[in-house]
Order: structure tokens, then sequence, then C-alpha cells
């Protein structure tokens, strides 16, 4: 990963019971399952719908849901990096991004002991001007913290995905 401007980026690592191709796997193609739901985590909040990544550079990270207005698809990003086993990095735009504004998250998954070590950078941050509505009117060293702690919620949601999945030994 590459060194990050200061406030520039939230860091997140969590250990997985898989080898990394099933963590890249779980990651990647049960992104649905283990991604949280609720208007904490999904755009289409209480709505029942999907979260899926499209497996190739290019490849969309989007979100489909029914509405009372018809079917929805929310396009929260593109494939930058498609190396499985090992790293995926993908464009991240939040619903209140302008055109352009975009940040990027990379996830890197290493072997260690039986299992894998997944780590995320959700970077880019320092490209949005100060004010910008994602931040919800926090100072950088508490905005970069609450991105770290959302993180940390969902790569617990994933390492519980992976261990429910996986028959013990």
């Amino acid at each position: 990963m590459n060194a990050p401007i200061p406030g520039d980026a939230a860091n997140v690592s969590v250990s997985v019971a898989v080898p990394p191709d099933l963590a890249f796997e779980i990651f990647t193609e049960e992104i649905d399952q283990w991604w949280r739901r609720g208007s904490k985590y999904r755009v289409a909040g209480r709505n029942r719908g999907i979260i899926r990544l499209e497996p190739e550079v290019g490849g969309r990270l989007f979100e489909s849901f029914d509405t009372d207005a018809g079917p929805r698809v929310v396009e929260t990003g593109r494939v930058l990096v498609w190396q499985p086993p090992s790293r995926l990095v993908f464009e991240w735009r939040a619903s209140n991004f302008a055109a352009g504004e975009k940040t990027e998250v990379e996830v890197v998954f290493t072997p260690s002991g039986d299992g894998t070590l997944v780590r995320v950078q959700h970077r880019g941050f320092a490209s949005l001007r100060p004010d910008h509505p994602v931040r919800h009117g926090q100072p950088v060293p508490a905005f970069i913290r609450a991105m770290g702690l959302w993180w940390g919620e969902l790569m617990t949601s994933l390492r519980e995905h992976a261990t429910a999945r996986t028959p013990p030994a």
C-alpha cells in the first residue's frame, strides 16, 4: 500500500480463518452476504437490495434495490486493480459526492498462519474539501477515526461470515 498523506487514509486489518484465495472470493463474490445492512452501510437503508462487485478491472461496485418509485441502481465505484487472490483496488464514491469526486479502497490478502490477514486502506480524503458533506462536520482526525471504525465493523462482519462459512477442522 502507498504511504498516505496524514489524515488521508483509514487503515483496518482483520484475520480470517480461511486461505487467501477463499478470503478474496468471500470478499468479492459474497459481498452482499457479509456487508452490513442499514442506512449506515447501504444507500438502500432498510430496503431489501443487493451489493455486487463485478469481477474485473472496470467492473462496477453497485447497490440495487426497489423503491416506491421502482428499481434503483447506485454505483459506488469501479474496480481499478483485480489481482486474485492477493489484491483488489476500487474507487469509492459516497452518495453525496459530486461528479468527479472519489476516494480509493485497497484490499490486500496476505497468508498469515492458517488463515489470511485482510488489510483495507480507504484513502484519498485529502482530495475532498474540508467542509465536504461526507465528513459530517468532523475535523480530519475524528473523521478518519470514524471511517476506520466503520470499516472495522464491516471487516468484523467479513470475519464472522468467513468463520460461519467454513466448517471447523
